[in-house]
């Protein structure tokens, strides 16, 4: 079932009734007015998002500060009901989102290169790396790491892994038998796209899976449940934890630790794109430009603590200060490209869901 929550900026909007709409951001070209001028009359932006609706209200509200007469439907589901919800109704012919932003990379990603993607060249796209763009059509914002949290109560510091191949070793005793919780893979785009990288990118991959299976692992479709279990001592340790909000959970709640593990970390950038038949295309125009300019990337990185992905934006959490901490050597961001697009054919999906089935999920 899906959990919509809607974000309108309508009092936001009223307050600024009587304001001008924004000018041209300062180093934009002058016909940029046109997007501007386009965005007040469609009045509307209809975005599908993965992003929790805490996270997107600063930008949501400094958005409409800049943009008082663009009202922001915002509607916050999990990155597989992004994907199917959008399919299901561009296929019908239907009204749908102006603008999809998700952090299952893989299927944004399925969704650009299958032609839905508005071609569309951001003021911002100089400022950002070279693998956090494809095509001039989607683009990274954030620059989060998939991390591994522990409850600090009841694991001793000698406990704590420090990279994959320790997590592996650890999570086989008989502690931590029905104690360990990862992502349902099946389930969560976001858990199936950060296990597949994981298979590329680590040689005892086999060994990790078995691991799993040996532990009796506890699956889970949210980042918000593995948390609240691992917090409450109901599960132990987690892995593939979306690192930015077990990060600033960590900071209030003494239960919970976070490691980002020192052979490597693998690195995910919620991709947004604007829909190719957008009913409201200059306003999502204004939006893409917003998420991905120093204004709204400091507001990811401050408010939201999403991390910016932008290597000029000052904060706690930002691409810079993770690099610091992780290494720029381990660091492992997953490309926004057709290249993740691996694992989700139908035969080597189901190949690989079997596979963790008869390892990973074995009781």
């Amino acid at each position: 079932m899906t959990i919509k929550r809607t974000l309108i900026g309508a009092a936001i909007a009223a307050t600024f009734a009587g304001s001008a709409f924004a000018q041209v951001p300062a180093g934009y070209p002058a016909d940029y007015q046109k997007i501007i001028d386009g965005a007040k009359k469609e009045a509307k932006l209809v975005i599908y998002s993965a992003t929790d609706s805490k996270a997107a209200q600063p930008l949501i509200k400094d958005f409409n500060a800049l943009y008082p007469g663009v009202t922001v439907e915002y509607n916050d589901m999990n990155s597989t009901e992004v994907y199917n919800r959008f399919i299901s109704e561009a296929a019908a012919g239907g009204n749908t989102a102006d603008v999809l932003w998700s952090s299952a990379m893989d299927l944004q990603m399925r969704l650009a290169s299958d032609g839905h993607a508005l071609q569309y060249k951001s003021q911002e796209a100089a400022k950002l790396p070279a693998w956090a763009m494809w095509n001039d059509s989607a683009y990274g914002t954030t620059f989060e790491p998939a991390a591994i949290v522990y409850n600090k109560r009841l694991l001793t510091t000698s406990e704590v892994p420090k990279t994959h191949a320790a997590f592996a070793t650890l999570i086989k005793t008989e502690k931590f038998r029905d104690k360990v919780t990862t992502y349902d893979i099946e389930k969560s785009g976001v858990g199936f796209m950060f296990m597949t990288q994981d298979a590329r990118e680590n040689p005892q991959f086999l060994e990790l899976e078995n691991a799993f299976g040996t532990a009796k692992v506890r699956v889970q479709s949210s980042t918000g449940t593995m948390l609240e279990r691992i917090s409450s001592g109901e599960n132990l340790i987690g892995y593939n934890v979306l690192g930015s909000y077990a990060l600033v959970r960590a900071k209030t709640d003494p239960s919970l630790g976070v490691v980002l593990p020192a052979d490597y970390t693998l690195i995910l950038s919620r991709v947004q794109f604007i829909n190719k038949s957008a009913k409201h295309p200059n306003a999502a125009k204004l939006w893409m430009d917003y998420l991905l300019s120093v204004r709204g990337q400091t507001i990811i990185a401050n408010d939201s603590k999403l991390f910016a992905i932008r290597s000029d934006v000052k904060g706690e959490t930002t691409s810079a200060e993770l690099i610091k901490i992780i290494g720029e050597k381990n660091v492992k961001p997953i490309p926004v490209h057709p290249i993740v697009l691996q694992f989700l054919g139908p035969a080597k999906r189901m190949a690989f869901l079997k596979q963790w089935k008869e390892t990973a999920g074995k009781k």
